[in-house]
């Protein structure tokens, strides 16, 4: 029978969980707090996701709402195996399912942290000049999108990240070893993270390009080099 500890049957539940509620349930219901977090994943990434795209139009936004729950996903996937290791070299006994687990929750928070900043995003996007002639890829209306919502999904996934300090340190009695784990993570989480979404690409779109859920140009360029020219032509226009 699962203590009170263990019943999480709303996502304010989830959200206000302390350590020792999420230790309990990473430990004693497993299976339930995958699927509860794979479920807030695509419904909170996804409704950001259909937002970015909408500026774009509606097929845009489809692809969005669609890729982003994947990268996050596949993120969660290829870093849980990660993870376990390098939990294990920086000192702290953590199995691959466990740090899969809690992959999923600081992802499954952050997406949640994203539906919730739907709405600003929204209103961004709604006050914000339609993708067409005047607003083109070098416009700085274009740039400004592209660096605020990568900065909300930034912060989302930091802030999701950081939940995970107060359980990580219930794994040992080194707090220095719980913070180097946590930064080890966010490493690992931003450079596989980012390069999934180079390649699936949930954003607004290249408006010279039509609209595709995978081009055949996935490979060329990289995120980084996408960021750092939008911020360039805010600075210097």
């Amino acid at each position: 029978m699962l203590t009170p500890a263990l019943n999480f049957e709303s996502v304010d539940a989830f959200l206000r969980s302390d350590a020792e509620g999420l230790h309990a349930w990473v430990t004693r219901s497993r299976s339930r707090l995958v699927w509860f977090s794979i479920a807030a994943i695509v419904v909170g990434s996804g409704l950001y996701g259909a937002v970015v795209g909408s500026w774009r139009d509606s097929w845009q936004a489809l692809h969005n709402g669609i890729k982003l729950p994947l990268v996050i996903l596949l993120t969660a996937l290829g870093n849980g195996l990660l993870n376990g290791m390098l939990a294990s070299l920086l000192g702290l006994n953590l199995g691959f399912r466990q740090s899969l687990v809690l992959v999923l929750i600081s992802f499954a928070m952050a997406s949640l942290i994203l539906g919730a900043l739907s709405p600003v995003a929204l209103f961004l996007v709604w006050n914000t000049p339609p993708l067409g002639a005047s607003t083109g890829f070098a416009s700085l209306e274009y740039g400004f999108l592209q660096l605020t919502l990568a900065v909300f999904i930034a912060s989302a996934g930091i802030l999701g990240n950081l939940r995970l300090l107060p359980l990580l340190r219930r794994w040992t009695n080194k707090p220095a070893v719980a913070r180097k784990v946590l930064f080890a993570w966010l490493a690992g989480n931003l450079f596989l993270g980012s390069q999934l979404a180079w390649i699936l690409r949930p954003f607004i779109g290249a408006p010279n390009l039509p609209v595709e859920f995978l081009r055949a140009t996935v490979f060329h360029g990289n995120f980084y080099e996408t960021i750092f020219n939008a911020a360039r032509r805010l600075a210097f226009p």
